[in-house]
């Protein structure tokens, strides 16, 4: 397992579908994904609630309720995580580039 992977549940499991050649979404869809916007981008470039003592960012999510820009799980700060538990928001997707995949926080599902 990548290192960035270890903390990270949704960077994970997109990965190891890609791997194995599966499809990315879950089988079963949620209420959440299904009325998530697709399609959503961003020209931010770091996470909106990063201090100099956070440490690195490793990849970067973005709210698909508010378009809040934070980092992933593998982060150490973990600002998306908690950016969901603050506004109970339920699904993020990947900024990274080529990357469209989201995740519900509420049923863990990715889309």
């Amino acid at each position: 397992m990548r290192r960035d992977e270890r903390r990270d549940r949704p960077l994970r499991l997109f990965r190891q579908r890609t791997r194995a050649g599966r499809s990315v979404a879950s089988r079963d869809q949620c209420e959440h994904l299904e009325a998530a916007p697709t399609g959503i981008t961003t020209t931010k470039t770091a996470c909106e609630d990063h201090t100099p003592d956070d440490g690195t960012t490793v990849h970067l999510r973005i709210c698909l309720t508010c378009e809040h820009v934070a980092c992933c799980d593998s982060s150490p700060a973990q600002h998306a995580t908690a950016h969901y538990r603050a506004t109970g928001h339920p699904v993020m997707q990947s900024a990274e580039p080529g990357e469209s995949w989201r995740w519900c926080y509420v049923d863990e599902l990715l889309g």
